[in-house]
């Protein structure tokens, strides 16, 4: 699986997330290196840092500022599968590593 170029909204999320289908992920990949860029919604501006494996999925860290001005951190698993009319979506498990530590779980589809 290679993430270079591909671009996702959020579809689904937990209530204490702040991505929503207005946020868009902007992902790009140099071997098993991922990095990404994100806005919209709640969301300032944000950057992703991770890793790939063989199967596609991705272990990574995330920042961004907020529309409230906050700073917010976070750890990510992501697992890719694709939807019955084969649309690309990642399942997310993540966590957040400032605030109240709480965790979510939301899907992103390419768009």
């Amino acid at each position: 699986m290679n993430y270079h170029g591909k671009k996702f909204i959020a579809v689904t999320n937990t209530a204490n997330g702040e991505s929503s289908s207005s946020t868009v992920f902007h992902y790009q990949q140099d071997g098993y290196l991922l990095t990404a860029e994100y806005s919209g919604g709640e969301i300032e501006k944000g950057y992703i840092l991770g890793k790939v494996d063989a199967k596609g999925h991705i272990d990574m860290v995330y920042q961004h500022v907020n529309t409230q001005g906050e700073i917010r951190t976070g750890k990510c698993h992501s697992v890719p599968y694709f939807t019955e009319s084969g649309n690309l979506r990642l399942k997310e498990s993540w966590q957040w590593t400032n605030g109240d530590l709480s965790h979510g779980s939301s899907e992103i589809e390419e768009i």
